[in-house]
């Protein structure tokens, strides 16, 4: 029995959701854009009207006004495209509990064996187009296909708010013609390595002798043939079934450089706060912290050591980030952004060995204040309740950004 999987894609997301939270920006060409004050001055994401125009996601925000004068900026609110990600979620969840995450705005959904509640996958998928709008305000594009490869290819061919069948029957008219950078995971580097050898669309990849291609590519030229061929096998993998992060990390460019220890500390007691909150989130602990500084020059270090029991606090993260800062950062150069990372992560419900000179209550109380100011960040915002050193500086603080590592296997 063939499978029936759907990739469903959130149109112009960011911006899409700008649009539902202010009305008035409706039919007009609108952007999220990083702030340029705080240096982060590029297009994330755009309107329907504002890509007609010709701007990009990464554009430069004055280029993207040089091609459109009456370009809206809207500043990024990550919170509220969570929040509208997750009940999008919820959404396919109704369908199938093989829901699959592809980025915030994407999922995979296996729908194998349920023709006879919900009918074919086309039915399906005009269902969840049709309860998006209802429901949420929002627009999909959904592709319906055989595998996973080829679902998110279908996703892409009818946007916005679109719904597009790829089978065995029809896959070779429909994908092959596509340039080959529209595959899964042919990147620039790869594209560059085709072109060489005169392949430029999907058809070609799958016409070319596989040998050839993992001569070129290695393993990973065969996996693209198999891909190219529609032999792709990959399961769903159901969001509660997804391997744990390697490692998370929270990154920042700070809004001007910084030189002195206290405001490096305060711009560390940040991130770490938020480290400390997605490794609640993902039920982990950290065994190791690593501090990554990008200096005025745009020279990257990083730094990292193992810490003395596995943690989700903010405090001793922050701490033992601040203790690599001190002991390493012997650069004279002003820091432009610093990432704090938690590594080596473990499953909080493993036990923790702890030596005979931390107080275990100490730690208890200690889990249990952060809790509580975790929750009161939540309900009135982080300035809500703050530490004494967070409170001289008033400058505007840059959007920060997610950085977790999975498993090679889900990549």
């Amino acid at each position: 029995m063939d499978r029936i999987i759907l990739h469903s894609d959130l149109n112009s997301f960011y911006a899409s959701v700008e649009i539902k939270l202010r009305p008035e920006l409706r039919g007009k060409a609108v952007a999220v854009c990083g702030s340029v004050e705080e240096r982060r001055g590029i297009v994330l994401a755009k309107s329907d009207k504002a890509k007609k125009a010709g701007i990009k996601t990464g554009m430069a925000v004055w280029q993207a006004k040089e091609l459109c004068p009456e370009l809206i900026v809207a500043p990024p609110r990550f919170g509220e495209y969570s929040k509208y990600s997750k009940m999008a979620r919820e959404i396919y969840l109704r369908y199938t509990d093989r829901v699959e995450p592809f980025g915030m705005d994407e999922c995979w959904l296996d729908l194998t064996g349920g023709e006879h509640i919900f009918g074919t996958g086309e039915k399906a998928a005009d269902e969840i187009r049709q309860i998006m709008k209802n429901e949420l305000g929002l627009t999909v594009s959904v592709g319906v296909s055989f595998n996973k490869v080829f679902a998110k290819l279908g996703s892409d061919i009818k946007k916005p708010d679109g719904t597009t069948v790829i089978s065995k029957a029809n896959f070779k008219q429909l994908v092959w013609p596509l340039p080959a950078e529209a595959l899964l995971y042919v990147g620039p580097a790869t594209m560059k390595t085709l072109n060489k050898h005169g392949i430029y669309t999907i058809g070609d990849i799958a016409n070319a002798p596989e040998m050839l291609l993992r001569d070129w590519l290695g393993k990973h030229g065969e996996q693209l043939w198999r891909f190219a061929n529609g032999l792709d096998d990959s399961r769903v993998i159901p969001i509660d079934q997804l391997p744990a992060p390697k490692s998370i990390g929270r990154g920042t460019t700070c809004p001007h450089d910084i030189t002195s220890p206290i405001d490096v500390r305060r711009v560390i007691t940040e991130l770490a706060q938020d480290v400390s909150h997605r490794l609640r989130e993902n039920y982990a602990m950290a065994g190791g912290i690593q501090l990554s500084i990008r200096d005025s020059a745009l020279s990257w270090r990083q730094f990292q050591h193992a810490l003395s029991f596995p943690t989700q606090s903010w405090k001793k993260l922050a701490e033992a980030a601040f203790k690599l800062y001190a002991l390493n950062y012997q650069e004279n150069k002003p820091i432009r952004a610093l990432t704090v990372t938690a590594i080596s992560l473990m499953s909080k419900n493993e036990p923790r060995q702890i030596d005979i000179f931390t107080n275990a209550d100490r730690l208890i109380k200690q889990e249990r204040a952060e809790m509580a100011v975790e929750a009161i960040h939540a309900r009135y915002g982080k300035k809500s309740i703050m530490l004494g050193y967070q409170l001289f500086d008033n400058r505007p603080r840059v959007e920060q950004v997610d950085i977790i590592t999975l498993p090679r296997a889900v990549r």
